[in-house]
C-alpha cells in the first residue's frame, strides 16, 4: 500500500511524494532530497517530531496527505585529543583519527538521530533523539558504559573530563562512566548529586551546581575531587571555573572560593582579600585570573614565573577579556590594547608586537602562542614557534573573520572562505596540501595536532598529524 506524503523545506518550496508503507523513513528522506535538490537532512512530522531514521513508514504514524519538514542539518563536528566525530545532516555520525574514538563498529547501527556529542580525551558520547546515549572509544576514557546504561535515559547534556563523563539527567540527577580516578564513579557523593543545575571539569574531576547553589566535587581528591575543606563556603554559587587540576567558584557576593591543588590555582589565600565583585574567570594549566568589576585582575597559583610577571604589570585596569594559553594570559583593555603576563615562551611577553597591538577584537591562542584579530581584519601574533610566528602567511591575513587553533598551530578563515594556516607542521601549521579545497569554508574544528574544515556544500576538509585526524582516503 502507498500513500502521498508533501515534504517541504522551511524555505516554503515543496514536493509531493508517493512512498509505500513498507518503505524506510530514510529511503524518504532520500527521494525528498534528491526531488528538492537539496543536502542531507531529517524529516520531522507536522508535530516537530523527528522521525527515525530506521523507521518504517507505517510505523511511525505518517498518513496519507500529511505534511513532513525535511530540515537541512549543516554538519556538526566534536574533537577528543587526536579523533573527530561528526553528526551528519540524517543524524547518523562519521568517526576518523586515532584508534581509540575513531571506531564505531560496534555501536555504528546504535547512532541514528545523534543530536549532540561530547569528548574525553579518548572517547564520545552522543546523545540521541530519544535522549538515550551511546559510547565509544578507550574504555578507560569512557568508552563503555554498559554498567550505567540503563540510567542513561531522558539525558539532558553531557560533560567530560580527560577520562570521564557526567550526565545530568532530566531529574536532576546524574550518571557517571569512565575511570574511577578521573570521577567516573560518582557513587560516593550519588545521594547528593540531586537537582544539579550544571557541571564543570577540571582534568581529572568534576564540580556539580544544585538548584540551592551547593555544590558536590568528585574524582581525583588532591586534584579538585574534594571539596571539604571550603564546603561551609559554597553557598549560592553562580558559576565554576577550573585549571587542570583546581576550581575557583563566583558566589553571589562575588568573593571566589577555591579548592585543589594548591599549585595549580587551588589556593587563593594569599589574594584572598582582593576577590571582591569577581565578574569573570580564566584560568592556564596552572594558573587563575579573575576579572574584578572595576576591570582590574587578580592573578594566583602558578610557577612563581607567573605570579612574578603578574605583578611586573601592577594593577591592569578595564580588562574586557582574556585568553590564556598553558602558562601565560593576554588581556584585552577597553581601549583596545592587550596585556600579556606570565611565561614568555608560552606567550606571556609581547613586547616585540605590543606598538601592532591596536583595536583588538578577538584572541585565539595553542598552547604556546597567541594570535590577535584586529578591526581591520589583520592578525597579530606572538609566541613560540607554534603559532607565535606569521611572517610566512601575513600577507594573507586580511579580512579575517574567525581563527581556530589546535595546540600549536593556527587555521583562520577569511573573509571569501579561504583558509590561511601557520604554526608547527605536525599541529596542522601546513595546508598546502589541501589548500585548493579550502573553499567557501563555514567553520573550522580542531583536534590536538589536526583541523578539520566544513565547507558550505557540507562536506569536509581535513590536514594536520596523521595520527591525529586527517581523512586518509
Amino acid at each position: 500500500m502507498s500513500i502521498t506524503v508533501v515534504v517541504g523545506l522551511l524555505s516554503g518550496q515543496t514536493a509531493a511524494l508517493r512512498v509505500g508503507f513498507d518503505d524506510s523513513v530514510d529511503a524518504v528522506a532520500l527521494r525528498a532530497q534528491t526531488a528538492l535538490r537539496v543536502a542531507t537532512g531529517r524529516l520531522r512530522a507536522a508535530a516537530g517530531r523527528h522521525l527515525s531514521t530506521c523507521e518504517l513508514v507505517k510505523d511511525c504514524g505518517v498518513q496519507d496527505g500529511d505534511m513532513l519538514t525535511l530540515h537541512i542539518s549543516r554538519v556538526q563536528i566534536q574533537a577528543s585529543h587526536a579523533t573527530f566525530a561528526a553528526i551528519l545532516g540524517d543524524g547518523s555520525v562519521v568517526t576518523w583519527g586515532a584508534q581509540f574514538g575513531g571506531d564505531t563498529r560496534g555501536v555504528q547501527d546504535q547512532l541514528q538521530n545523534v543530536q549532540q556529542i561530547q569528548a574525553s580525551s579518548g572517547a564520545f558520547a552522543a546523545i540521541l533523539g530519544d535522549a538515550s546515549v551511546v559510547t565509544w572509544g578507550e574504555d578507560q576514557s569512557g568508552g563503555d558504559s554498559i554498567d550505567v546504561q540503563d540510567q542513561l535515559k531522558n539525558v539532558q547534556q553531557i560533560q567530560a573530563n580527560c577520562g570521564a563523563f557526567a550526565a545530568i539527567l532530566d531529574d536532576g540527577s546524574v550518571a557517571t562512566w569512565g575511570a574511577t580516578f578521573y570521577g567516573g564513579d560518582s557513587s560516593a557523593v550519588q545521594d547528593q548529586l540531586q537537582n544539579v543545575r550544571q557541571i564543570q571539569a577540571a582534568d581529572y574531576a568534576f564540580a556539580a551546581i544544585l538548584v540551592d547553589g551547593c555544590v558536590v566535587t568528585w574524582g581525583a581528591c588532591s586534584w579538585g575531587g574534594d571539596s571539604s575543606a571550603v564546603q561551609d563556603q559554597l553557598k549560592n554559587v553562580q558559576q565554576i571555573q577550573a585549571s587542570d587540576k583546581a576550581f575557583a567558584a563566583i558566589v553571589a557576593d562575588g568573593s571566589v572560593v577555591t579548592w585543589g591543588h594548591p599549585d595549580h590555582g587551588g589556593d587563593s589565600s594569599t589574594v584572598q582579600a582582593q576577590l571582591r565583585s569577581v565578574q569573570q574567570i580564566q584560568a592556564t594549566q596552572d594558573a587563575i585570573a579573575a576579572v574584578l568589576a572595576d576591570g582590574s585582575v587578580v592573578t594566583w597559583g602558578g610557577a612563581e614565573r607567573v605570579r612574578a610577571y603578574s605583578a611586573a604589570h601592577g594593577n591592569l585596569q578595564n580588562v574586557q577579556q582574556i585568553q590564556t594559553t598553558d602558562h601565560a594570559f593576554a588581556a584585552i583593555l577597553g581601549d583596545g590594547c592587550v596585556v600579556t603576563w606570565g611565561l614568555p615562551r608560552y606567550g606571556g611577553d609581547a613586547s616585540a608586537v605590543k606598538d601592532q597591538l591596536r583595536n583588538v577584537q578577538q584572541i585565539q591562542a595553542t598552547g604556546t602562542a597567541f594570535a590577535a584579530i584586529l578591526g581591520n581584519g589583520s592578525v597579530v601574533t606572538w609566541g613560540d614557534s607554534r603559532g607565535g610566528d606569521s611572517t610566512a602567511v601575513q600577507r594573507q591575513l586580511n579580512n579575517v573573520q574567525q581563527i581556530q587553533a589546535s595546540g600549536g598551530a593556527f587555521a583562520a578563515i577569511l573573509a571569501d572562505g579561504s583558509v590561511a594556516t601557520w604554526g608547527h607542521a605536525h599541529y596542522g601549521g601546513d595546508s598546502c596540501a589541501v589548500q585548493d579545497q579550502l573553499k567557501n569554508v563555514q567553520q573550522i574544528h580542531a583536534t590536538h595536532k589536526a583541523f578539520a574544515a566544513i565547507l558550505a556544500d557540507g562536506s569536509v576538509v581535513t590536514w594536520g598529524h596523521p595520527d591525529y585526524g586527517p581523512l586518509t582516503g
